[in-house]
């Protein structure tokens, strides 16, 4: 739209697992991603999840300090998508007080 400012956000649909109330998703290019360093800035996320929204924040998982978590939510992937590459990014919704 000529004229229009430009939207501050974009919407992303992608694929996840849980564990233990926690959301993972991969991302294919590591750190060279742009949405993985935008959470190097800023972790507070927003997700929308079938009609539930809710914030959450959202975390790197470091593959040499948790590799167990790492190689768990690698083999989730792959048995429900058939892929698990990639580095995995922890979403923890906030909860309210």
């Amino acid at each position: 739209m000529a004229g229009a400012a430009e939207p501050q956000y974009l919407y992303l649909t992608t694929r996840f697992t849980q564990r233990d109330g926690r959301y993972f998703v991969i991302a294919e290019h590591g750190e060279r991603a742009q949405w993985v360093r935008n959470l190097g800035v800023d972790p507070r996320v927003q997700v929308r999840w079938g009609g539930e929204r809710f914030a959450a924040l959202a975390r790197v998982v470091d593959a040499v300090a948790e590799p167990a978590l790492v190689a768990v939510v690698q083999q989730r992937f792959r048995e429900k998508y058939g892929w698990g590459e990639g580095l995995v990014v922890e979403i923890v919704p906030e909860v309210a007080t």
